[in-house]
């Protein structure tokens, strides 16, 4: 049995709905979004499922990460991605670009195809558009190109990311309306704030607004039932039952790296002679990775120091965005917390620390929020 769970049911669902929409899904052509918690399984999702499937449904496929380095601006990486592809696009080799090329019949390098610009000046000053690169491609390959952002919130930390967004949306409203285009150009992205990925398509100073955000499925209860039947052909240590293991599963977030730690420690509890049966111990060692899970990220936090504490602590209690955090007041409730004097210049430099270990991240400008928000709600939990 393969060690990652597929699920090409879901994938072949949402690839058909992004590429041959019916009426009610017309509308994923201004962009798809979808939102859900850390370690949910989401890039495994995309890069495991999705992508081959558009692929093998024809689309030309770019994919992109902007957590992949995050002191890297998300344009530079998007605009890296696209140059790739291009580059792909003129270039025979055995690559997924090349093999729709001969698919469809389709020789471009043989043709003597060149662009109309330096691959080079791609997004610079004077150079090409996203537009034009991105209307080149979807009438060369006479199909779909589906962008795929991974954790799309970083591209409205910046306000070069806020100008990347603009420049898709430049994309797709050239591309799309076009009477008998070859094909459309197709925005999904995917991120770990469910908040934040709202706002890309719900406030109207976003470049996607009215577009459609939709929660990341998350795995349910197939994937325990598959981890258990692994179990059970390996043989050894006594399994839980499926419900109560299903609920280990909900409490740990559905996170499938923690469910897998949990079953572990069951099995080796089980070996030592806890006393316990399975279904007493594993609603209890879930119970504590939830919360250890949160503690590994506080621990980052505590290790940057006092100052972070007190930074992160400002951040963590409030429901919506917090605000204000290099003002003399929030100076002076540093100082307090922590013991000694505290000055606004030393503010910024303990923040851009916490932003580069993913412990907040910025939500405009001013604006700041708890990265993963499980870590807030454990955090809110231990303080109520």
């Amino acid at each position: 049995m393969a060690a990652v769970f597929r699920r090409p049911r879901l994938a072949a669902e949402l690839a058909a709905r992004l590429l041959h929409p019916g009426v009610l899904d017309e509308a994923l052509r201004s962009g798809l979004f979808l939102s859900g918690l850390r370690r949910t399984g989401k890039t495994t999702f995309l890069l495991t499922d999705l992508v081959p499937e558009l692929e093998a449904q024809g689309a030309v496929v770019i994919y992109v990460d902007l957590w992949s380095d995050i002191k890297v601006s998300p344009a530079t990486l998007v605009y890296a991605a696209v140059r790739r592809m291009l580059t792909d696009l003129v270039t025979p080799a055995s690559t997924p670009l090349a093999r729709l090329r001969r698919l469809r019949g389709l020789d471009l390098g043989g043709m003597g195809f060149r662009f109309g610009f330096q691959l080079e000046q791609l997004g610079e000053t004077g150079g090409a558009t996203l537009a034009q690169a991105l209307t080149e491609v979807v009438d060369q390959a006479r199909g779909d190109v589906v962008l795929i952002v991974d954790e799309v919130q970083q591209a409205i930390t910046t306000e070069e990311g806020h100008q990347l967004l603009l420049a898709l949306k430049a994309a797709r409203d050239a591309i799309n309306p076009r009477p008998g285009t070859p094909g459309h150009f197709l925005f999904l992205g995917t991120g770990s704030h469910r908040a934040l990925v709202g706002e890309l398509t719900a406030r109207r100073n976003q470049a996607f607004t009215g577009a459609t955000s939709l929660p990341y499925p998350v795995l349910d209860l197939a994937y325990v039932r598959h981890v258990l039947e692994r179990l059970a052909q390996e043989g050894g240590a006594p399994l839980p039952s499926e419900p109560v293991a299903w609920e280990a599963f909900q409490t740990l977030g559905h996170r499938p790296e923690e469910f897998l730690r949990a079953l572990g420690q069951l099995r080796f509890s089980s070996r030592s002679g806890s006393g316990l049966e399975p279904d007493q111990l594993l609603p209890v060692i879930a119970a504590t990775l939830r919360g250890t899970a949160a503690d590994l990220e506080l621990q980052k936090v505590e290790q940057l120091g006092g100052l972070a504490m007190a930074i992160f602590e400002r951040v963590a209690r409030e429901d919506g965005p917090a605000k204000g955090l290099f003002s003399a007041e929030a100076a002076s409730a540093y100082a307090a917390a922590i013991g000694r004097e505290v000055r606004v210049e030393e503010i910024q430099p303990v923040v851009n620390e916490l932003l580069a270990d993913n412990l907040l991240m910025r939500l405009g400008h001013g604006l700041y929020g708890v990265a993963d928000p499980l870590v807030q709600e454990i955090w809110r939990e231990r303080r109520g």
